[in-house]
């Protein structure tokens, strides 16, 4: 247990480094059976303390939240994928990583729970009869193809591939989904998506469809390129024609392509309402729309006038955004759109990873230090909090405490959104928001 806060289960005793082991005397495997079996006014929780097992007795009104946090969502093992998918990113990484990043996800909980892409084929007829008891949705789930022969190539599964009826099964029984869709240039792209979406589009309960480009790193050989400029549109043609369709039929677009396409097709992206709510945001849907609309609405057309009316210097170099190098030149216009053009952005290269790996979220600590201090470390430099995981580290463990000591300079650590972007600068420059 991570944390016990004033509430129920303070009241009751519970106290941080418990071990809960059963609620009302069900045996208790992970988050989820913790907040199924907690629901009720009154329950006995039965916890092991220092070796010595204690039951306590919780009791809370209305929906008083219980206060509680666990260290892990699952409280045995997370449950691994058991196929060899020829686009996994898990087996391109680079050798020497914290243990964690190696681990190939495939888990249900942590489907519901975070919304983690599963394949299905991992499940039996008790983890299904568990979901659908539980009411664990939505799922969200990756399909890649339905052709039989595309999914063998792709997925590559050592085990009986049932994911596709499996699907069924939890649609009927009122189980809805997210779906995704991992894109390889003439594999299943093309007539072979057309056929997957139709799929999915006759399936009440897959409620979006989210369609991403295939990624890779330099430490594997099957991959030397992904989608290009005229692939990348020859995708959004096919992604566009059913979002037509889909929105006549159901007043959604339904079907969404990763923003990474739009930018390397060249092609305008959709406004903000065309995203429908962002249901694939997480997927890299809708980030790059949503981050404009957040710095436009933080400053503001007031805070743009007077941006303008009181710049600085146009040769104010002092201030620089680090980000992917994917993400770079659309931050940079949109920066010059809200009045800020004399803030530079400093694209950092991927060489963790390589390959096409270019989104910022995969920037190791080694690589934004680099990139700091090559540029000369000279003003401030504004890093995304999304290269930090919860411990505070980046993806090379790199401590982010620790970056403006390696990179010798001024690196700050700020939020990912455009709001938390315009308040940085805003702050940093004197000027203030309307």
């Amino acid at each position: 247990m991570a944390a016990v806060e004033d509430g129920p289960a303070s009241r009751a005793g519970l106290r941080p480094g418990d071990v809960v082991l059963a609620v009302d005397g069900q045996p208790l495997r992970d988050l989820v059976d913790w907040m199924w079996l907690t629901g009720e006014p009154s329950f006995d929780v039965l916890v092991e303390r220092e070796g010595t097992g204690m039951t306590l007795s919780v009791e809370r009104t209305g929906g008083e939240p219980l206060g509680v946090s666990f260290t892990s969502a699952v409280f045995d093992a997370i449950r691994e994928c058991e196929n060899a998918c020829a686009f996994c990113f898990v087996s391109q990484l680079p050798a020497g990583l914290r243990g964690s990043l190696y681990v190939r996800d495939d888990d249900y909980r942590l489907s519901f729970l975070s919304g983690n892409f599963i394949t299905l084929t991992n499940l039996d007829e008790d983890d299904v009869a568990r979901i659908v008891a539980q009411h664990l949705s939505p799922l969200h789930v990756s399909v890649h193809a339905v052709d039989p022969a595309v999914r063998r190539r792709l997925i590559c599964p050592t085990v009986e591939d049932r994911a596709l009826e499996i699907l069924d099964d939890l649609l009927g029984a009122g189980i809805e989904a997210h779906v995704q869709i991992v894109l390889v240039p003439g594999v299943n792209d093309g007539k072979v998506l057309l056929e997957t979406l139709g799929y999915l589009g006759a399936r009440e309960g897959v409620i979006s469809v989210g369609c991403v480009p295939m990624g890779y790193t330099g430490h594997q050989t099957r991959f030397s390129a992904s989608y290009g400029p005229t692939g990348a549109r020859a995708v959004l043609e096919v992604i566009q024609g059913v979002q037509t369709r889909m929105r006549a039929d159901r007043g959604v677009g339904w079907v969404y392509a990763a923003d990474e396409l739009y930018l390397t097709a060249g092609t305008e992206m959709p406004g903000v309402a065309e995203y429908d709510g962002f249901p694939q945001f997480e997927n890299g849907i809708g980030m790059v729309v949503a981050f404009k609309a957040e710095l436009a609405g933080a400053l503001g057309e007031a805070a743009s006038t007077e941006v303008a009316r009181h710049r600085s210097t146009a040769q104010d170099h002092s201030i620089a955004v680090v980000t992917g190098e994917l993400f770079a030149p659309v931050l940079q216009r949109s920066l010059h759109e809200a009045g800020f053009g004399e803030v530079r952005v400093l694209p950092v290269p991927n060489r963790l990873f390589g390959g096409n790996v270019s989104v910022t979220g995969l920037l190791g600590g080694d690589d934004i230090a680099s990139a700091v201090a090559s540029d000369g470390a000279r003003g401030t430099y504004l890093v995304p909090d999304v290269v930090v995981n919860s411990d505070g580290l980046l993806l090379d463990d790199v401590p982010a405490a620790s970056l403006a000591g390696l990179a010798g300079g001024d690196v700050r650590i700020i939020g990912s959104d455009g709001a938390a972007l315009a308040q940085a600068l805003t702050t940093r420059t004197g000027r203030t928001l309307p």
